[in-house]
């Protein structure tokens, strides 16, 4: 028996903050269940974000390596951050970010898709950009950021990807579609 969408979505009836951050909104919501029950669910709102994957003309990607408090792990990423609002150009929020990050700049700056990240807790986006034309310049992070940038073989970045080595889900994502992208040009 086939049924259609409307028969899966749940109706909020009530929501209480549980948590207000600086980044991160808490929320606890009671739902109404399509079969008629109900339910909680705890999610986190966030103001979303923009990522971008740096390429040089010789075929490097700019990635950066940083410590990620959450999983006790240092990571290889693209760089990203969060939007400064919710109505922030995405766009602008990619450039601040690879200036911020990397240093470089773009001539160039396309967009490749936007991810919702963790669909079962958070209402994030992040809205993913390629980078191309680029030019050096000084790396201005914020003050509690700590970067190095790693320049790489974009093929180097797949096989770290496919290798579990990057397992960050935005840079995962950018950098195969940036592989995609030009195995297709």
């Amino acid at each position: 028996m086939e049924t259609s969408d409307k028969d899966l979505i749940e109706e909020k009836t009530g929501s209480e903050k549980i948590f207000d951050g600086n980044l991160l909104h808490v929320y606890k919501d009671t739902v109404k269940l399509p079969n008629g029950g109900e339910a909680t669910r705890e999610w986190i709102k966030h103001p979303g974000a923009s990522a971008v994957i740096p390429l040089t003309d010789d075929g490097q990607v700019i990635l950066v390596k940083q410590y990620r408090y959450p999983i006790g792990r240092i990571t290889l990423e693209i760089p990203a951050g969060k939007l400064d609002a919710p109505d922030e150009d995405p766009l602008l929020c990619a450039e601040r970010e690879l200036s911020e990050e990397t240093g470089y700049k773009a001539e160039e700056i396309t967009k490749l898709t936007t991810i919702a990240t963790t669909v079962g807790f958070s209402n994030e986006y992040i809205h993913l950009y390629a980078a191309t034309g680029l030019t050096a310049g000084k790396q201005h992070t914020d003050e509690d950021e700590f970067i190095n940038v790693v320049k790489m073989p974009l093929e180097k970045a797949v096989e770290l990807v496919l290798k579990g080595e990057i397992y960050d889900s935005k840079s995962v994502t950018a950098i195969l579609m940036l592989e995609r992208s030009r195995k297709e040009k």
